[in-house]
């Protein structure tokens, strides 16, 4: 995935909430109706199917508070959000992470694709590695006694703007992580009103079994995404393990895997299937791209067909992949992919 910025802390916008509000540009967070003026409401269920965004497609962002992230995502027209774990755990408090992600995500990238690092590259991504390790020390022992009520205080700003959070996606429930801290990022997604937290695939049949079983006692979906490791049968053991084991399915890379099924796949396990990304990736033989909506080898209206006319639940989630244009930014884009959505569902 593209860069994500570092993160910065927010100031009050009142005297009420002076503690964790945040100042976007000239509206005030914990002011629903002055963030959109006019007080409208974001509407980004198309004819019953739930468009949604991951909050990671504004990583571009030089200011990724909650404030900041609740305006990008009413700008960008979206009602429903699959919200990643910075913006809420800086909102409740959370130690400030040292590693400027916007650098080092790309090269985190190009090291899961086994794509050649520099010697430069490879220092810097040491560096990073060393510093991220000591801040997870840090934020977990965060975690442990962090104050939930703030959760609550930051899903009712975002309800109160007319935002729903179905996801969230800290990075609270890795193969390190104790049951105490696995169930600390299960608890803050229920606060914030989510009934999923999301993952990358773990690999590793031990740790989906105790997600699943944690995730059982709390009252949860614990939704695995998947890149281009995506097949028919990817998700099988977890699935088979608990019921609250579930899919992030992600039908872009399913395309630029040369899955040739992702229709079939979706009727087939759509009871199980928590929610979806959405983007438009070139299959195998055009180079695997990541492409303005409309110009990639992803069968998105036949897909967002299916799911209006079978009448599926789960959220179909814009994640922002391909570049962004010159003059252009994320916000502008994701309200453009939204757009595409809504001519599609029309």
């Amino acid at each position: 995935m593209p860069s994500q910025p570092t993160r910065r802390q927010f100031i009050g916008a009142t005297a009420a909430l002076v503690s964790g509000l945040a100042i976007s540009r000239t509206s005030l967070f914990g002011a629903p109706a002055l963030v959109r003026r006019l007080g409208d409401k974001p509407n980004s269920r198309i004819n019953g199917v739930q468009i949604g965004t991951i909050t990671y497609s504004f990583r571009d962002r030089p200011d990724q508070s909650a404030g900041a992230t609740l305006q990008y995502v009413l700008d960008s027209g979206i009602s429903a959000i699959e919200l990643m774990g910075g913006p809420a755990e800086t909102f409740a408090g959370a130690p400030k992470n040292p590693v400027d992600m916007q650098a080092v995500f790309p090269l985190m990238r190009k090291r899961r694709e086994n794509q050649p690092l520099t010697d430069d590259e490879q220092k810097q991504l040491a560096e990073a590695d060393a510093k991220t390790k000591a801040y997870r020390t840090e934020l977990t022992k965060w975690r442990l006694s962090a104050p939930m009520d703030k959760f609550d205080q930051l899903r009712k700003q975002y309800n109160q703007a007319g935002v729903t959070i179905y996801g969230f996606k800290p990075d609270a429930f890795g193969m390190d992580s104790s049951d105490a801290e696995i169930t600390y990022g299960m608890q803050a997604a229920k606060r914030l009103g989510a009934n999923q937290v999301t993952l990358e695939h773990p690999g590793n049949d031990e740790h989906t079994l105790k997600l699943g079983k944690l995730a059982e006692k709390n009252g949860i979906r614990v939704a695995y995404h998947g890149h281009e490791q995506q097949t028919p049968t990817f998700w099988d053991t977890a699935l088979s393990q608990s019921p609250a084991n579930a899919i992030n399915f992600d039908l872009g890379h399913y395309i630029a895997a040369g899955q040739p099924d992702p229709l079939g796949f979706i009727r087939e396990h759509h009871t199980r299937i928590a929610s979806m990304h959405i983007k438009d990736r070139q299959g195998p033989d055009h180079g695997k791209g990541n492409l303005p909506w409309g110009q990639g080898d992803t069968p998105l209206k036949q897909v967002l067909t299916l799911l209006r006319e079978q009448k599926y639940t789960f959220p179909a989630t814009v994640e922002l992949e391909y570049k962004v244009p010159e003059g252009s930014t994320s916000v502008a884009e994701v309200k453009k992919c939204l757009d595409y959505c809504r001519n599609l569902l029309a």
